[in-house]
């Protein structure tokens, strides 16, 4: 999949099948350092992992409940995080550097993008303030349907986030997701609204453009 509205200095990359998570980790990583030199292009990658549990540095060793899948750290921000099939994955690896160095900035375009994204399918999203992801639903209905998860290296970005799509949310029930014990998980078809990989990979590429574009607001004047 190369969609036409991308820009060519980025990749934007699908993976048809599930990729290891430690497999992702090391090309991050190498692309990381690759675009911080100049000697590769940006990269939007769009994957899914078999199931697997992530720490990242703010993990917290007893929201680790059952170990029942491989558990890595990760090197990213937030606490422990769910990902396996069903769930779509986007990985970012941006250089800040000419786009904006403004972390906040960063994040706040991404959540944006992927409210916008679940709006296209008429799940509305939202973020809340003091609570990391992408939210639904209010009161005893409220619930995550997304994460997110960022690291930045000399001010190049990696990781991203997670939307679910359609995974086997019990799978959920051996950590305590992004430390946040008091609130659901729920997904696109859960919320009776199923969304197809393709479909969402599609609806994320049309606001690619406007997120890149978002990012401008970090940019300080010549």
């Amino acid at each position: 999949m190369n969609p036409s509205d991308i820009p060519d200095d980025l990749e934007w990359r699908v993976s048809p099948s599930l990729v290891p998570y430690a497999d992702s980790l090391a090309e991050m990583e190498a692309r990381a350092i690759a675009v911080g030199t100049g000697e590769a292009r940006e990269l939007v990658w769009l994957l899914e992992h078999p199931p697997v549990y992530t720490a990242g540095t703010s993990a917290d060793p007893a929201e680790l409940i059952d170990a029942r899948f491989p558990v890595f750290d990760a090197g990213r921000g937030g606490r422990y995080t769910y990902h396996g099939p069903g769930q779509r994955v986007g990985y970012l690896v941006l250089d800040l550097d000419k786009r904006g160095r403004d972390v906040r900035c960063f994040v706040h375009a991404l959540e944006n993008w992927l409210i916008a994204t679940l709006g296209d399918f008429g799940i509305a999203a939202r973020a809340e303030s003091g609570r990391v992801g992408i939210w639904t639903g209010h009161g005893a209905g409220e619930a995550k349907i997304g994460a997110i998860g960022v690291r930045v290296k000399r001010w190049v970005t990696l990781h991203g986030f997670s939307v679910n799509l359609d995974p086997d949310l019990s799978h959920f029930g051996g950590i305590v997701p992004c430390g946040l014990p008091d609130f659901a998980v729920t997904s696109a078809a859960a919320l009776g609204t199923p969304i197809g990989p393709r479909e969402f990979d599609a609806a994320l590429a049309e606001r690619c453009p406007a997120f890149l574009a978002a990012l401008r607001c970090a940019r300080k004047p010549a």
